[in-house]
């Protein structure tokens, strides 16, 4: 599945006063029939795409759904597959931020009436990044709540994750066959010096925890400690333990130069660049939950020479091939985003209004170099890939066969066959 997205990240700053809405940056709101046009432009059936959700979820149980109904409408129409983003790292002012307990069911009930109103939506991303929206908001201090905290994180941590996996199960009682692609950034911590090392293991211990929680997998001894610590209960703990809709998922992994870091000593970070890359941490995160791999981020900036992003496409799909003769079952590849992004330079902390070189194309809709090597890339290994190995069949149904679909009675929930642990090489399937 070759794929790329539109970016609808909408954190708060300033305490909740500004809202970062990258819709709204990159004119997405006013563009989007072109941003779809490109999609098809570049050969792409598979796109990361969601309504802005502080537009669209009101209240309890009120809902605007005049944007969503035009634009994915707009998506069956083309027959363009949505992987549909409902919570990119911020919630509605009504809401507040990510300490809010009552936040699980209420997004339960939006992604509910979600998947009701649009039933012929079957790939989700309930909550992107789960990770990285409970560091930045609670950790960091950066975003949303802006919290510096390990009881803040904690806290963020058990409600974005409760809420993904209440969003899987309403899901699932609208749409039996949902698959949930967890897009989730895969991190590692080097230790600088042999005093750093301790610091480093628990730090690459913490980055699993989203995703531990998530598939109901336990957690580290060290990790039980540290929740337990900072304020989730042993009930909280055992709700997810309790939850069994792994077989309902893909492991999304997204990659970045920025997702290396050195550590020190006194625990303080920074980034390390590209050191083991892509192949390498996906395999750490494919050894620890065993399920289908999809690559659903990765991007970086046309520099100076042009020519930077090209390169930076060509090693991540390398690193793609590689897990998949090394028998990892990968199963698609997204640059996100469509669009050249704003103010990522500063992870949306500031509104300096800048715009960033990270798309296909830029904010004119005028296709980058990156865009054109990346069309290419699709239309060479389209018809390649699926005859070189034996393939993972994902059982996606497109949105003009949904009617079909439904009269034939073929909504019995996913294939059992999607977690298994593969014995053999797999790879993508082409579109």
């Amino acid at each position: 599945m070759f794929a790329t997205g539109i970016e609808n990240s909408c954190p708060t700053i300033k305490g909740g006063r500004t809202r970062r809405d990258e819709m709204d940056a990159c004119r997405h709101y006013a563009r989007w029939k072109e941003d779809f046009d490109r999609v098809q432009e570049l050969g792409l059936w598979f796109l990361r795409y969601g309504p802005p959700i502080h537009r669209t979820w009101l209240g309890a149980g009120h809902y605007d759904w005049s944007f969503a109904d035009t634009t994915f409408g707009d998506l069956a129409a083309r027959d363009i597959v949505p992987i549909v983003d409902l919570c990119h790292f911020g919630v509605p002012d009504w809401i507040g931020d990510f300490q809010n307990p009552d936040l699980p069911a209420l997004f339960a009930g939006y992604a509910g009436a979600f998947a009701q109103r649009f039933p012929w939506v079957q790939l989700y991303t309930p909550v992107n990044e789960m990770f990285v929206c409970a560091l930045f908001s609670a950790s960091y201090g950066w975003w949303n709540e802006q919290l510096r905290s390990d009881r803040g994180f904690v806290t963020a941590l058990k409600h974005i994750v409760k809420a993904n996996v209440l969003a899987m199960r309403a899901i699932l009682g609208v749409r039996p066959d949902a698959l949930f692609i967890q897009s989730e950034s895969s991190e590692y911590f080097h230790a600088d010096n042999p005093r750093a090392i301790g610091p480093a293991e628990v730090l690459n211990a913490r980055r699993f925890l989203s995703l531990d929680l998530n598939y109901g997998r336990r957690v580290d001894s060290e990790m039980y400690e540290y929740l337990l610590d900072n304020g989730m209960t042993r009930e909280e703990y055992h709700f997810f333990l309790g939850q069994r809709l792994k077989h309902h998922c893909i492991m999304g992994n997204d990659y970045y130069v920025t997702n290396e870091h050195r550590v020190w000593e006194d625990g303080r970070t920074a980034a390390a660049g590209e050191v083991f890359g892509y192949d390498e941490l996906t395999r750490q995160y494919y050894e620890r939950y065993r399920l289908p791999v999809m690559h659903t981020e990765t991007n970086i900036a046309q520099g100076p020479g042009g020519d930077e992003a090209v390169y930076w496409l060509w090693k991540e799909w390398a690193n793609v091939l590689r897990l998949r003769n090394n028998g990892v079952p990968i199963l698609g590849f997204t640059w996100y985003s469509l669009t050249d992004q704003v103010d990522w330079d500063t992870a949306l902390r500031e509104l300096n209004g800048r715009v960033n070189a990270l798309g296909l194309y830029d904010l004119d809709r005028k296709i980058r170099p990156v865009g054109q090597a990346y069309r290419k890339l699709i239309a060479d290994w389209r018809e390649v890939l699926p005859t070189q190995s034996v393939c993972l069949q994902v059982p996606v149904v497109r949105p003009q066969r949904y009617a079909e679909f439904c009269a034939t009675g073929q909504r019995t929930g996913a294939p059992a066959g999607l977690a298994r642990t593969p014995t053999e090489p797999h790879n993508l399937q082409g579109g």
